[in-house]
């Protein structure tokens, strides 16, 4: 891939981001083993619009179930056409603004920190999501973790419905092989479309190998700051919640090479149920952070 990536390091850990491109995470390595997933293609998935590594699902995250609604005091019409825009095989269901269309400012660069910035004022942006705001996301490195912080600047009234999508895989092991918990949760009920219906049921704590398990499903959590992880051969990976995600994506498809565990800041389509979510006044600050233990 042709564009400006930056590198950060701390013992034996490394992480790559490519801010240019939507600030997406393309590597997580630990003494050489990549813990990411999605990577063959970068370009052919820049094009399509999806998602690999560890994208940043922005403005919202996931599908909405209709391209019309209101929110926060305004009306959102989405032109399905935009070229802005990724919409899934429904076609009018669409998940996300395209990362590779993001480019953000590198406001600091360190060898275990990275801090960019993206402003969402532009008259492009501002067409497909109409809330005047500025985001910065900062990573930083330490010997066994990564940790992701986003802070919000809304200018105004701002609706929060944003996550990211890591893809997370242990290349020396197969796939059936992968041992996966979950923490005990809430699971929502969803419609045919993959829209929560605003009905939960209860969730148990997992933990178990993947084996031919199928699993795409989104869970309110209990706990403030839930784990995720997967784990075998001496690998672990763990995601950890640790401000602001009360929600999570769990994708695990059979077949696949990866698990993809996610945290949400709402659930899925909350820009036109209102379920789950939450406004940041004008002038005010909205924080959320995660962090990724890796150990091998």
């Amino acid at each position: 891939m042709s564009h400006a990536e930056s590198k950060l390091t701390a013992g034996d850990l490394e992480a790559v981001f490519l801010p240019d491109r939507g600030m997406l995470a393309v590597s997580l390595r630990l003494r050489g083993e990549e813990f990411l997933r999605r990577l063959e293609n970068l370009d052919a998935a820049a094009a399509k619009g999806s998602t690999a590594g560890i994208p940043f699902l922005y403005p919202w995250a996931n599908r909405l179930a209709v391209p019309r609604f209101r929110v926060a005091g305004r009306d959102v019409a989405l032109d399905p056409s935009s070229p802005l825009l990724h919409c899934d095989d429904h076609g009018f269901l669409i998940p996300r603004v395209k990362w590779a269309l993001l480019a953000w400012e590198v406001i600091e660069a360190k060898p275990d920190r990275l801090a960019a910035r993206l402003g969402w004022t532009n008259p492009k942006l501002l067409a497909v999501f109409p809330f005047r705001h500025r985001v910065e996301l900062t990573a930083t490195l330490r010997p066994d973790s990564l940790r992701i912080e986003t802070t919000i600047l809304a200018e105004d009234l701002l609706p929060v419905s944003f996550g990211f999508h890591p893809y997370f895989g242990i290349a020396s092991l197969p796939r059936d092989k992968w041992r996966l918990e979950l923490p005990a949760m809430r699971k929502l009920v969803l419609d045919d479309r993959g829209i929560p219906t605003g009905r939960d049921e209860s969730f148990d704590r997992f933990d178990a190998p993947l084996g031919d398990l199928n699993l795409d499903a989104g869970f309110a959590a209990l706990d403030e700051r839930p784990a995720f992880s997967l784990s075998g051969d001496g690998r672990r990976i763990t995601l950890e919640f640790i401000e602001n995600y009360p929600y999570a994506q769990v994708f695990a498809p059979n077949g696949k090479d990866f698990v993809a565990l996610e945290p949400m800041t709402a659930p899925t389509s909350a820009l036109t149920s209102g379920q789950g979510l939450r406004l940041v006044e004008p002038g005010k600050e909205f924080r959320a952070a995660f962090r990724i233990r890796v150990q091998a």
